[in-house]
Parts: structure tokens; C-alpha cells; sequence
């Protein structure tokens, strides 16, 4: 794949990309890593660069927003 970026990727390959990444995350902890997908869904559709979904996410911890609890993650 030449990158990462929605330009240089088809949707299959944005999945791919997402689907390996997110590979070594365990499915068993109060369904944790569907919220982790679905964070990247806009990437796979082509909405959204990784870029900005991951400085969105790391905004609200700067910010001190409010996320959903996930007790089950680790995530409080």
C-alpha cells in the first residue's frame, strides 16, 4: 500500500488498514473494541483522515472532557 492517507487508499484497504492496527485488541472486554472501530469508521468511509480522529480523541483528554466509561477495558 503507497500510504495511509483516504486519497491513496481504496475502502478495502482503509479496512485492512484499521483491521490490522486494531489486531492485537481482545474483543472479550465489554465490547470494547467495537468502540475502537467504530471510532475509525469515518476513516474507512473516507470522511475523515486518521489524523484527525486521533487528535479529536486526544483532544477531549486535554480538555478534560467527559468519555464513556468502559470499566471492562480499563477505560474510566
Amino acid at each position: 500500500m503507497p500510504g495511509y492517507l483516504i486519497k491513496d487508499t481504496t475502502r478495502e484497504e482503509r479496512e485492512q488498514l484499521v483491521a490490522e492496527s486494531l489486531g492485537n485488541i481482545s474483543a472479550s472486554c465489554d465490547g470494547c473494541r467495537a468502540g475502537i472501530v467504530e471510532m475509525y469508521q469515518d476513516y474507512i468511509d473516507g470522511k475523515k483522515e486518521l489524523k484527525e480522529i486521533n487528535m479529536e480523541f486526544r483532544a477531549g483528554y486535554v480538555l478534560g472532557s467527559e468519555k464513556p466509561s468502559r470499566i471492562g477495558c480499563g477505560i474510566y
